[in-house]
């Protein structure tokens, strides 16, 4: 096991890293130990409290979770609402916008992750035009195009910070500066980042952030959120709003919603209580360790992959220099898909995406050796596939 790195004594937090070599915490994050005692307590509640735990707790379990989360963001506490999943919180924000004026534009990269554009194409409907920026590289966007089409007539810019097939970090404090200046609001996918890569929201600016617990958080599926900056809260009013956004849903008054204040104003409905309590054990630990420690490591390990694919003669399709990459590392190799699937058999769990290769990410409870096992891995089946091909 590696040595002289403070960050494995959490390891033993994760079961699943004591099974097989977990290198998928881009997809879904480790489960800690202590969700399962969370969940346990959120079942004991319902069992012994029933409908009295709304008024013990679960009415303001999202405001409270949302807060456990915001130091991770870097955010004040009060500004996150929590949800089902990034396209509600999306949904809801796009829902505050008028798309019937000259102001119709939501502009966006081909490279976002596809339900970001399922979403807006939607608002079609409602007049918008959507305006896609092509990349001639697949593994960065375009800053100068997208800069450019960015205008007076555009609305919305979602942008995700970190891309989810290369793992390139995006320039996302020139892109809302732009967005500033011609009166366009950006909307930052943080998924790909939250728990893995520090951020400045607060400083560069950011309308919008949105993303999911179900990765780098470890906070499991079904917990995903939504920061506003507050002087925007205070004024934006959602059409996509439900009992749990009003001032006082208690009341139960029909008609036109009278909106809470932030982060309230922005919920939906009902809170999906079972996924806020498995959701704060992976904040916890994020936060005890502190953002900016994990990325050290981050990037000491996928540089040790990146080496390590490269000298065997694989193409990695993610950013080599540190300050462009987030935490997963793309490698491109024949038939990449069964390769994958080769990998889990061999309890390598990794995971592939079309069009990009192979993606490994390792995270804080990951080993140098867990590293070097998983392409000496690879190595094999390759190795294996191309001795078949020249039999």
């Amino acid at each position: 096991m590696s040595i002289h790195d403070p960050l494995l004594a959490f390891r033993r937090e994760f079961p699943i890293v004591e099974t097989c070599t977990y290198l998928v915490s881009h997809s879904l994050g480790a489960m800690p130990r202590r969700t399962a005692d969370n969940l346990r307590a959120y079942a004991d509640t319902w069992a012994s409290r029933g409908v009295r735990a709304w008024h013990e707790g679960w009415w303001e379990i999202g405001r409270v979770t949302g807060d456990l989360l915001a130091p991770i963001l870097d955010v004040a506490t009060g500004t996150i609402s929590m949800h089902q999943n990034v396209t509600v919180a999306q949904g809801i924000i796009a829902s505050c916008h008028r798309y019937d004026g000259p102001r119709r534009r939501i502009v966006m990269t081909d490279l976002e992750f596809p339900s970001n554009h399922y979403l807006f194409e939607g608002f079609r409907r409602y007049g918008a035009e959507i305006v896609y920026v092509e990349s001639t590289d697949p593994i960065r966007i375009d800053l100068e195009r997208l800069i450019d089409a960015i205008d007076d007539r555009t609305v919305l810019v979602p942008l995700s910070l970190v891309l989810f097939k290369s793992s390139y970090i995006t320039d996302a404090k020139t892109v809302i500066e732009k967005a500033h200046r011609v009166g366009a609001r950006v909307i930052l996918d943080v998924y790909q980042a939250a728990g893995a890569v520090p951020m400045d929201l607060r400083g560069w600016e950011t309308d919008f952030a949105v993303g999911g617990s179900v990765k780098w958080l470890c906070g499991g599926p079904g917990a995903g959120y939504l920061y506003v900056r507050p002087d925007l809260a205070r004024e934006l009013e959602p059409a996509l709003a439900g009992w749990a956004a009003h001032d006082e849903p208690f009341a139960f008054a029909t008609g036109r919603i009278k909106y809470a204040g932030a982060p309230e104003r922005f919920q939906s409905g009902t809170p999906n209580v079972p996924a806020l309590y498995a959701a704060r054990a992976g904040y916890e630990i994020v936060a005890e360790i502190g953002v900016d420690r994990i990325r050290e490591k981050s990037l000491r390990l996928t540089r040790r992959l990146i080496d390590a694919a490269l000298a065997a003669g694989y193409r990695v399709n993610t950013p080599r220099l540190d300050a462009e990459r987030g935490g997963t590392v793309t490698i491109d190799v024949p038939d990449g898909a069964r390769v994958t699937d080769e990998l889990i058999r061999r309890d390598v769990i990794v995971d592939y995406r079309p069009g990009a290769g192979i993606r490994m990410a390792p995270h804080f409870y990951n080993t140098e050796e867990e590293i070097d096992r998983a392409i000496g891995t690879l190595k094999e089946i390759v190795g294996e596939s191309v001795g078949r091909s020249s039999a």
